[in-house]
């Protein structure tokens, strides 16, 4: 399986787009959240993974940095569906009341010939803590994260080789989230800033994370490899190096700073 990171930044960054990513099996391609805007379309484009190759999208929450871009997905994926160009069903996997939000927003702002496809083309598929789907082949795990800001579900998949990839959303792993990650292969965790910039960047007064934060939490669970993303993009040509440099205090496995466009074969 491929996993290639669409975008690294947190809400308002300027130099690198909001984070997202796709986790690609041959020619399916399941999106996690989709940024803050139609930037993702470029970027879709730009990465050679076609629209109408994702038929999932699951949406964590519903800040305008993870919700915001799935508007635009869905106003694609139902002018492809009417020039039929587009094959089976979109599937959005959300919690309850994140449902009704994206569908009022796509009712306000999408014309009535993209909404009547809801229900039968496109569909919204509410998710429960716990719930099993298959999707890309694969068999996922919802979970609630145990949010301290608002309603947020994460993920675990089943690779291959029975290996599992954990999604935690975009806040410090609660010790609800904790339990259900325990000696995982592969972590994706929120990491707002270094340790050492908390005081200018005030991560914790947002719920998120410092680098050292999240390659503790990792270490103590005993996960073999982490990837940290939901940044600040004040020095995005040294990140990589000093995010490495700081976790690699606390963290003992394989630690990975993506930038924007960066793939992995998991």
């Amino acid at each position: 399986m491929k996993l290639t990171m669409l975008g690294t930044g947190h809400a308002t960054v300027t130099k690198c787009y909001n984070t997202c990513f796709v986790l690609s099996e041959q020619d399916r391609h399941f999106l996690v959240d989709a940024g803050g805007g139609n930037q993702i379309l470029r970027i879709l484009e730009e990465e050679a993974i076609p629209l109408s190759g994702i038929c999932d999208i699951f949406v964590s929450h519903a800040h305008t940095d993870h919700v915001l871009g799935v508007v635009w997905m869905i106003r694609m994926a139902g002018q492809r569906i009417n020039q039929g160009k587009y094959e089976g069903r979109l599937r959005v996997f959300c919690h309850q009341e994140l449902s009704e939000e994206i569908q009022t927003i796509c009712r306000i702002t999408l014309p009535g010939k993209i909404t009547r496809l809801f229900g039968e083309r496109i569909v919204f598929a509410v998710v429960q803590d716990g719930q099993m789907q298959e999707i890309i082949g694969h068999n996922v795990r919802f979970f609630d994260i145990g949010s301290a800001k608002m309603k947020q579900f994460g993920f675990a998949i089943r690779l291959d080789g029975g290996r599992q990839l954990a999604f935690a959303g975009d806040e410090p792993l609660s010790e609800r989230a904790s339990r259900e990650l325990v000696n995982y292969d592969w972590l994706m965790h929120e990491a707002f800033c270094l340790y050492e910039e908390r005081d200018i960047f005030h991560p914790y007064e947002k719920y998120h994370s410092t680098v050292k934060d999240a390659c503790e939490s990792a270490e103590r669970l005993g996960i073999k490899n982490l990837i940290l993303y939901h940044t600040e993009d004040t020095h995005l040509q040294e990140r990589k190096q000093r995010y490495t440099l700081e976790g690699k205090k606390y963290f003992s496995g394989n630690l990975f700073v993506p930038d924007d466009r960066e793939a992995f074969e998991i």
